[in-house]
């Protein structure tokens, strides 16, 4: 089968399109055809080998317990372990496989069924493929942490982004009112999906600005937490979701103490993969929430999406296309 592989760490230039042998599901295990994968931030982590946690999992000098990236995968079962209980061959499934190993940038992969859900048939792979990980950032962050039901005024940083586009919508479908934060070429796209504010971050500082929130989403925390902090209202709450190592470093410390001290409360999100996918799907079947995908990428052409995505081109989604759909 044909797959990207990386054999070190660095640029876009170490992605390698090769033949490689089709993995052979275990016991525990369902073999996946993929249709589609998309790309988020552990793919540009992984690849760049920052922050130091990354080569911790994948491997200290040079990639060797993950050498395929792609964590978000849609596609058909064509093979299963005698364990499974679940699913069969011919079911379209789709989720995070980031802890079955990675390896969705590839025609075939293996992952277990506690990391796939059934697609809907009104889903295309595409969208499938968009959905998971960013998608559940945005939940996790606003209704698990941020507790988005007692929320009027929600402001998203990195708003334009994959889990930031998901965000707008899961929030506008709370009633809540959406300050969106990103560029200004993504502010027509952030108002058609629903924000009510925009701002151009490069042209003002929300911290520095008169308005205070009901809850903050950041998936793009690049300022201090004393910054971070000003913009809430008593009782309010600043859910991280990702941004710069120092500035995450320090929000982590020193705003436990503020959430200690004060009604304001500070946190990070670690993501638990595929919780809440299921309310995800309701949501899509609700027109409540639609994938954003910028552009679509050939398997061959994954060095070129990962170059956009790492300079925050991307509007939304990026979605890598790996195999044709026959069946539909």
């Amino acid at each position: 089968m044909k797959a990207m592989i990386y054999h070190q760490y660095g640029s876009v230039a170490a992605l390698h399109l090769e033949e490689v042998a089709q993995p052979v599901p275990d016991d525990n295990e369902v073999l996946i055809k993929v249709y589609a994968a998309s790309v988020n931030d552990w793919d540009w982590g992984l690849l760049k080998g920052v922050p130091f946690a990354n080569r911790v999992m994948a491997g200290l000098f040079k990639p060797k317990k993950i050498k395929i990236l792609g964590c978000d995968i849609a596609g058909r079962i064509v093979a299963t372990g005698k364990n499974i209980k679940h699913f069969k061959p011919g079911d379209e499934v789709f989720g995070d496989i980031s802890a079955c190993g990675f390896g969705g940038f590839a025609e075939y992969v293996c992952a277990s069924e506690a990391a796939l859900r059934l697609k809907p048939a009104s889903m295309t792979f595409e969208q499938a493929a968009a959905l998971p990980q960013a998608s559940l950032l945005a939940l996790q962050g606003l209704v698990d942490k941020g507790r988005i039901q007692s929320a009027r005024k929600v402001l998203i940083n990195g708003a334009g982004g994959g889990a930031g586009t998901y965000a707008i919508q899961i929030a506008r479908s709370f009633r809540a009112e959406v300050t969106a934060v990103d560029s200004a070429e993504k502010s027509a796209l952030m108002l058609f999906i629903g924000a009510d504010h925009v701002i151009d971050y490069r042209a003002e500082d929300f911290t520095k600005s008169a308005q205070s929130y009901d809850l903050v989403l950041d998936c793009a925390l690049q300022r201090s937490v004393f910054d971070c902090k000003s913009v809430l209202k008593p009782g309010g709450r600043y859910i991280v979701l990702g941004g710069s190592s120092l500035r995450i470093l320090q929000f982590v410390l020193i705003g436990f103490l503020f959430s200690l001290f004060s009604d304001k409360k500070m946190s990070l999100l670690l993501l638990k993969q595929n919780k809440g996918l299921d309310s995800l799907i309701d949501f899509f079947e609700a027109v409540k929430v639609v994938p954003v995908i910028d552009k679509c990428y050939p398997l061959s052409e994954l060095a070129e999406a990962l170059q956009y995505f790492g300079e925050g081109h991307a509007k939304g989604k990026l979605v890598i296309t790996i195999q044709a759909d026959n069946n539909s």
